[in-house]
């Protein structure tokens, strides 16, 4: 199994700020031979008629000198994950936790986006000092109504 990123628990005391259950720390996933394993799984009741949001979470802190050679290998691992997910667990939505720092100076960027856009990479936003989530992008109560309808 690989190392905990640094802000991984930053990220769950953000998620648990906003009532998340952490379900599976990590969350494994085994698929074909191989043994994956998205940093975090939480759960969220939002009403009784609508029912619970499932998501998982990959935590990223970009703090190496590239910051574009750490975001190939977290597009990579993104597009990996959520697929396997997918086989596995098709109601659980995939999110990349980044430093909100980071997502202004380097996620913003036109270029960055489009990538997000064109694979379809939702991001989660914390503060690091806060220990806080910022921005959902896009919210899950959007995506899991979009899933069901």
């Amino acid at each position: 199994m690989s190392a905990r990123d640094l802000f991984h628990q930053v990220v769950k005391n953000a998620l648990q700020k906003e009532s998340w259950q952490i379900t599976h720390d990590p969350y494994g996933l085994q698929t074909d031979s191989f043994d994956l394993a998205i940093d975090l799984g939480a759960e969220k009741i939002i009403a009784a008629e609508q029912g619970e949001i499932k998501i998982a979470v990959e935590i990223k802190s970009f703090l190496g000198s590239s910051k574009i050679s750490e975001f190939y290998g977290a597009l990579g691992q993104f597009i990996t994950y959520r697929l396997a997910l997918q086989k596995l667990e098709f109601d659980r939505t995939l999110y990349l936790a980044v430093p909100e720092n980071l997502y202004d100076k380097f996620f913003a960027t036109l270029l960055v986006q489009e990538i997000l856009h064109q694979n379809d990479i939702y991001l989660i936003t914390y503060d690091i000092e806060q220990e806080n989530i910022v921005k959902w992008i896009p919210s899950p109560n959007i995506v899991n109504r979009s899933k069901t309808s």
